[in-house]
């Protein structure tokens, strides 16, 4: 039974420290996504409509639409419709793009939103051209960049909180299964007294001497004997 008490309470400690660390970090994370860790335009910009060399690695680059806003875009964010020309080295293969519409991220008055990827073949300086129907968007561009490495980390915080709340699961489960004080209490045993002695005492003499296994005289004798008297 204690042994139990205390699984229990070292469940109860670890899973409320486990979900805080896991709540905490996922929130840190988050913001470090959304304000430092995000490389949506680590290869470079080009304008809308615009050209621009841009020197990208071989592998996937994230391309995104990248524009000012005033107040907050909610996720209704009209994109515009854009064209794009991604002109390789010479002797290099064209990029494939892929639509890939990511999610609309914005820290102040700075929103972005990832619209293609792209599979460049070989590193090297790509001459990029874009154009499209940007009236009323305040400094619209396109940003080449690359997913964030920490990415992940959202759901290592989040497998923590998991496993923190599993923990206080269990430590109810292992309370309610303890027995309780009564469960151990033997129940009370009758001790009876001296005066109840006597009386059981008398009425097996009665009995016998009603069944004639005793005169009336031994029966007197005994009764004086278990009374004392």
């Amino acid at each position: 039974m204690a042994g139990t008490k205390t699984v229990s309470r070292i469940l109860t400690l670890s899973g409320i420290l486990m979900m805080v660390i896991g709540g905490v970090g996922f929130i840190i994370v988050m913001v470090l996504n959304a304000f430092v860790l995000d490389e949506f335009d680590a290869y470079g910009e080009v304008p809308i409509p615009g050209s621009a060399q841009v020197q990208l690695p071989a592998g996937q680059a994230q391309i995104s639409f990248h524009t000012s806003v005033t107040g907050s875009p909610s996720s209704g964010f009209p994109l515009p419709s854009l064209r794009l020309n991604i002109v390789p080295p010479e002797g290099v293969a064209d990029p494939v793009l892929t639509e890939n519409h990511g999610t609309l991220t914005t820290v102040n008055s700075d929103t972005h939103i990832r619209i293609w990827t792209a599979e460049i073949p070989a590193a090297g300086t790509y001459q990029i051209r874009t154009d499209g129907q940007v009236n009323g968007y305040i400094n619209p561009r396109l940003a080449f960049g690359k997913e964030s490495g920490s990415g992940y980390l959202p759901w290592v915080f989040g497998g923590i909180f998991g496993l923190g709340l599993l923990d206080l699961i269990a430590s109810l489960i292992l309370r309610r299964q303890q027995p309780t004080v009564a469960q151990f209490t033997p129940a009370h045993q009758y001790t009876p007294s001296d005066q109840g002695v006597r009386l059981e005492q008398l009425k097996t003499l009665a009995a016998l001497r009603d069944s004639g296994a005793l005169t009336q005289d031994e029966f007197d004798a005994e009764k004086r004997r278990i009374l004392g008297e």
